[in-house]
């Protein structure tokens, strides 16, 4: 087997994990169930570009027991869990190519493999698989039946080249599922986030004014968490219509340029390029924190940070880097601006990934189950396929809710009956 890991002997540790994350993922474990008996992915070549995790080894290995012979690169450097990557590859039979602290060149050089498994199927979080695919392996595009895409920069990116004409393969936005985006978006990066500034600073959230950028599912669920621990919460945007729901949500809304004055932790989750600025550094208190929990380390302008910096980066404490700016003030930048609830902790809780990974392999099967029938665009998922998800989670969870009555159906499908 072909593989690029930090050490195979870490595979033990790896293999603990991955079964404890496992306990905790019921409807996972049901699709996996089903696809050992059915084989639906019997025989794809597929390739994914995801965190290398304990809960992303569990799709995995439902994917595999569905028939796919996989691969897995990383798509993110500093995500990767060493151990459960050699688990994976020890283990479980599948190649892996994923280093924590790999640099760029070996990012892409195993973006590389897995494109060169040539995959029928992908599945990518941030879209760098299928935008390296289109830009230097067109041939393989046009084999693929169908990717599936988990994180709302993907998205993004994706649906803009569909826009432009340039995207060859349907792709399925996961990501907009309300199975993902309304819990996993909302709770698991909203706790991870939290997690991950804290193993990395040990601040005191209680009495702190924290700086929220972005008030989409992941920013509200940050900032709920921020509020739940005494922070003064603060929320910038440039949606008025999430400023509004963030303002009746009961936070203070401002420009950045304002709230930069203020804030004693920063946190980005836009999706967006340079929402921190060196305008905004300039002007942010001595010991100020400033931290992204979007995917890609584009959200905080490091390189504008540099230019004028005086001193630093000075590695302060593991996952933080100081810098001193010309007015004598040190700012904290938190894992190198990379998603801090991923490089300092361990990400999202499996529980929550228990249903965005289930819709992950039953939109997999879909898109085998609808090869060649899709157009090239980006689909949302199968509602069918989210009512399942969803009353499974339910049922794992030991909650009954009610079903309409004959009489509810026929007044909800009607339109004769009024006051």
């Amino acid at each position: 087997m072909n593989y690029d890991i930090k050490d195979i002997n870490l595979a033990s540790k790896g293999k603990t994990r991955i079964e404890w994350a496992d306990g905790d993922m019921p409807v996972l474990q049901q699709v996996r169930k089903r696809f050992e008996k059915e084989k639906p992915l019997q025989g794809k070549k597929m390739s994914a570009c995801l965190h290398v995790t304990a809960e992303t080894a569990n799709l995995c290995r439902t994917l595999k027991a569905g028939g796919a012979d996989m691969v897995l690169c990383a798509s993110n450097p500093l995500s990767t869990q060493d151990d459960v990557a050699a688990s994976l590859v020890k283990d479980y039979g599948i190649p892996v190519f994923a280093i924590t602290g790999e640099n760029h060149e070996t990012y892409y050089k195993h973006i590389r493999s897995a494109i060169e498994h040539n995959p029928v199927v992908t599945m990518d979080d941030g879209a760098d698989l299928v935008s390296n695919i289109h830009s230097d392996y067109p041939e393989i595009a046009e084999n693929i039946i169908g990717s599936m895409e988990e994180t709302t920069t993907g998205v993004i990116r994706l649906k803009a080249m569909a826009n432009d004409g340039a995207l060859q393969f349907p792709v399925i936005a996961v990501n907009d599922a309300t199975t993902k985006n309304l819990f996993d978006n909302r709770y698991g990066t909203g706790q991870s986030t939290v997690d991950g500034i804290i193993r990395a600073t040990d601040i005191l959230l209680a009495g702190k004014n924290v700086v929220v950028a972005g008030y989409g599912w992941c920013g509200k669920g940050f900032s709920m968490r921020c509020r739940g621990m005494g922070s003064n919460v603060i929320v910038t945007e440039v949606d008025p219509i999430r400023a509004l729901e963030a303002a009746m949500d009961g936070f203070r809304v401002m420009p950045m340029a304002e709230a930069a004055k203020i804030g004693d932790l920063f946190c980005t989750l836009t999706g967006d390029i340079h929402v921190i600025r060196p305008e905004h550094m300039q002007v942010m208190k001595n010991g100020a924190i400033v931290a992204n929990s979007g995917h890609f380390n584009v959200e905080i302008d490091l390189d504008g940070l540099k230019e004028i910096a005086v001193d630093g980066p000075v590695e302060v404490r593991n996952f933080v880097d100081q810098y001193t700016l010309p007015s004598g003030n040190k700012i904290k930048i938190l894992a190198d601006g990379r998603l801090i609830n991923l490089a300092a902790a361990e990400g999202h809780p499996a529980s929550v990934m228990d249903m965005s990974f289930a819709t992950q392999a039953l939109a997999t099967e879909w898109a085998v189950k609808n090869a060649g029938k899709l157009e090239v665009k980006v689909h949302n998922v199968p509602k069918d396929i989210e009512d399942w998800v969803s009353n499974l989670k339910l049922k794992s969870m030991n909650i009954q809710i009610d079903e309409l009555t004959e009489e509810q159906k026929e007044y909800l499908s009607s339109w004769e009956m009024g006051t």
